[in-house]
């Protein structure tokens, strides 16, 4: 089947889909994009993707090339098209095309809009959630606003490929402070030795990832909410910086992804799958409760409105 692409309000088929040799995303990454889960022909967490998206479409001050009813469309036409029922869905905004300069082209100039969809094959991310990754150390060369979700990667995409060459799969950067600031492509947690999970909290030197999000909040609403045992409630995320390798300090470590809802690391310094899965049960939450956060309405009838 050939796979269909959106580009400016056209479905192309995957051979005709370009952007003009101009567009700034291509030259200057003047550019922001979302990619959201897609599972049992459903989008996952959706409205948050979408706020994300006009979030980092502000901070750059690119104009919101649509509303949010006609993104909807475009989504879940992009994927029926693609047949996809597991997998991802991708879409690009930049600021559109004009002559290379680095000042911003004139008022008006449309943004370009690119949106794809392909599937995943389940399988594969449970295999990997089930036997753990790998995960390298590393200086964090990133500039100061990886708050906002722009196409500038080439720093992550380097520190996978290092990951990679030494037999890993993640690479977290580490600050000038020696702390862990977050994964090439994930956010970074440890469970403590007092069953704590504990994160770093979302300033400007990481992507306030989606699945992060929904798992603090989560956790949050658990602990104030539920009659939980006390060493349960003490397992809510804290805002506390990780050290590089915190050994002995942590039971294990985890990475949360936006397709995955968990892969525990494996490294000299952290034990056996199992622990922050573990740790996140002790606070009653089940297999159908975990699945039933990342899907909108399923919060929403669980929790109450989400902020």
């Amino acid at each position: 089947m050939t796979r269909i692409i959106y580009v400016n309000g056209r479905y192309l088929p995957y051979a005709e889909a370009a952007v003009h040799a101009e567009d700034r995303g291509f030259q200057l990454a003047d550019a922001v994009y979302e990619v959201c889960e897609v599972k049992g022909g459903r989008l996952v967490d959706e409205t948050r993707h979408m706020g994300r998206l006009a979030r980092s479409l502000a901070e750059l001050s690119i104009p919101q090339p649509m509303s949010s009813g006609a993104w909807s469309r475009v989504l879940r036409e992009t994927v029926r098209r693609n047949r996809v029922r597991d997998g991802l869905v991708y879409l690009q905004v930049s600021r559109g095309a004009g002559p290379r300069s680095f000042l911003f082209p004139p008022a008006g100039t449309e943004p370009t809009v690119v949106c794809l969809a392909r599937s995943a094959p389940p399988a594969q991310q449970e295999a990997a959630a089930e036997a753990g990754i790998g995960v390298k150390t590393m200086p964090d060369p990133r500039w100061d606003r990886c708050d906002i979700k722009t196409v500038m990667l080439l720093p992550a995409a380097l520190a996978k490929e290092a990951a990679r060459a030494e037999g890993a799969k993640e690479a977290w950067f580490v600050d000038h402070h020696g702390f862990v600031t977050e994964g090439a492509s994930s956010n970074a947690w440890i469970v403590d030795g007092e069953g704590r999970l504990i994160t770093r909290a979302a300033d400007t030197a990481i992507l306030r990832g989606i699945t992060r999000t929904t798992l603090v909040d989560l956790l949050e609403r658990v602990v104030r909410s539920w009659a939980v045992p006390a060493r349960a409630a003490a397992t809510a995320a804290e805002w506390r910086r990780l050290r590089e390798f915190p050994g002995a300090a942590a039971d294990a470590a985890a990475v949360y992804l936006a397709r995955l809802f968990a892969l525990e690391l494996i490294s000299p310094q952290f034990c056996a799958p199992g622990v922050v899965e573990h740790a996140i049960e002790e606070l009653g939450l089940d297999a159908a409760k975990l699945e039933a956060v990342r899907s909108d309405a399923s919060v929403a009838s669980l929790f109450g409105q989400l902020q």
